[in-house]
């Protein structure tokens, strides 16, 4: 049956999820708030430097290629993935750098110059992980998880694979060394949990890495926006910029359609949100229709970290400073650190970065002689009560002094494009609910059935997919969301 689909947002989610469904041959429009598709992988041109606004790590990029194989397309006729070597280059506080890529030798090869006793216990916690790996990903990531049965059915798996540790213990079982600890749990990080509190079941990142790679879309993370895009339109679907929801339209209990900003009305069968899951009860759907997603159930729920991010480019190029593709710069407190970011939200004085040098693959992205980066830093989110209009430019200014000391001479004098943003951006911008940048924290107390589900609970013909819903954050996570949503209007025969 042929159905009239609304998306609201264009992240990753919302335009796999639109895809998906006309390769169903049902109808979509897409309706997004900023004058650019993309969500949090919005792209910012400054001075002919591109600058890719969010999610920058490519992992199963087979993800992709199921979107456009489904619509009857090759993905690489549209993108061009390249693999990244190595996949991130981690420095400890004193500068000493290690290296990891999905070649088992040379990874065993930096373990040993590090701690070479961890070698065995290395090999030990991959072994896990594929385990941790065929049932977390291969055999959930793409399942509903809307009945608590769901989730009964598999906790004996979840207990036998010790998902009631927390990532940072899991590891620890295994790797004795405390910086080599710090290198194979840093992951929740990028999906917005602490690796001390963030279920084991996010230790199957490093396996998945290991299992497809990392890799970059030449031309940035916004080419596979442009591709999607330009897939969308092909299949004949329509996105709207600059069209903000104001209202999902619930009659009888019923998703009927949105209304914009502007006071115009769309009806639908179906209306898909794509926008943040917290964002979108409180905000854009009347108290009256919730009685499971009420404002006090909103509020009660844990919400991951924010991100303070600097966008920079440079008039010279920086290829001999000693920095990969993929830098993660630790500090010298770990579990403290995250301490205040996710318990205290309180703002510290040093920070752990990320930090991307895309410029390395893909010169394209800097005006000649250029070079582009983007500096990440975890904050709390807005529990913190940061003033961010006079915190913004002091933390962005220690970060840069910390860059410029540390790894990047006379950076200052040499950057000739910047921007950043905080989470006030996230809050505002993207309507991230207290300024989050990942939505619902991943705890084992919010996942599977435990997170706000693919399907509301609330709303009849409403659906979700993106960073809050089932199974989580990041592009792997997001995708098989909008995989799910497929599926379940699917069944509506």
């Amino acid at each position: 049956m042929k159905k009239n689909i609304i998306v609201i947002g264009s992240g990753f989610g919302g335009l796999a999820t639109a895809s998906r469904l006309l390769s169903q041959g049902h109808d979509v429009t897409v309706f997004e708030k900023r004058d650019k598709p993309g969500g949090r992988a919005y792209v910012y041109e400054i001075d002919g430097f591109k600058f890719d606004g969010g999610p920058t790590v490519i992992t199963a990029p087979f993800m992709f290629d199921d979107i456009f194989a489904a619509a009857g397309k090759k993905r690489e006729d549209y993108i061009e993935f390249v693999p990244c070597n190595p996949f991130y280059r981690i420095f400890d506080s004193d500068g000493e750098s290690f290296d990891y890529n999905n070649d088992h030798e040379f990874t065993l090869g930096e373990i040993e110059k590090r701690n070479p006793t961890d070698k065995a216990g290395y090999e030990a916690f991959l072994k896990t992980t594929k385990a941790i790996f065929d049932k977390g990903f291969v055999e959930l990531a793409d399942k509903p998880f809307l009945k608590f049965t769901d989730m009964l059915k598999v906790a004996p798996d979840l207990i036998k694979l010790q998902s009631y540790k927390s990532v940072y213990k899991y590891v620890s079982q295994y790797i004795d060394d405390d910086f080599l600890r710090q290198c194979f749990s840093f992951h929740p990080l990028l999906v917005g949990g602490n690796p001390f509190d963030t279920t084991s079941i996010y230790a199957m990142i490093h396996y998945l890495e290991r299992e497809w790679g990392v890799h970059y879309a030449m031309g940035g993370t916004g080419a596979i926006v442009n591709a999607m895009v330009q897939l969308i339109e092909e299949q004949g679907g329509t996105i709207h910029l600059n069209s903000e929801v104001d209202e999902i339209l619930v009659q009888n209990g019923q998703a009927e359609g949105v209304r914009l900003k502007n006071g115009d009305v769309h009806k639908s069968d179906i209306v898909v949100s794509n926008s943040d899951v917290a964002f979108t009860y409180k905000n854009l759907i009347d108290k009256k229709h919730r009685k499971k997603y009420t404002d006090r159930k909103i509020e009660r729920t844990k919400y991951s970290m924010s991100l303070f991010v600097i966008y920079f480019g440079t008039k010279k190029r920086y290829l001999d400073s000693g920095l990969a593709h993929h830098n993660i710069i630790l500090g010298e407190r770990y579990k403290g650190l995250l301490e205040d970011i996710f318990h205290k939200k309180h703002l510290a004085n040093d920070f752990s970065l990320y930090l991307h040098m895309p410029t390395i693959t893909d010169p394209s992205m800097a005006p000649e002689g250029g070079e582009g980066f983007y500096v990440l830093s975890p904050v709390p989110h807005l529990d913190s009560g940061t003033d961010w209009n006079e915190m913004g430019p002091k933390y962005k200014d220690a970060i840069l002094d910390f860059l410029e000391e540390n790894y990047l001479p006379d950076l200052k004098e040499n950057i000739v494009a910047e921007h950043y943003i905080d989470p006030l951006h996230f809050r505002d911008t993207l309507n991230s609910y207290k300024g989050s940048a990942f939505s619902v924290e991943p705890l084992l107390t919010q996942s599977a059935w435990f997170r706000p589900h693919n399907r509301s609970e609330d709303v009849d013909d409403l659906y979700f997919v993106g960073a809050g819903t089932h199974p989580g954050a990041g592009l792997p996570g997001v995708l098989s969301s909008a995989k799910i949503a497929e599926n379940l209007i699917g069944e509506l025969k």
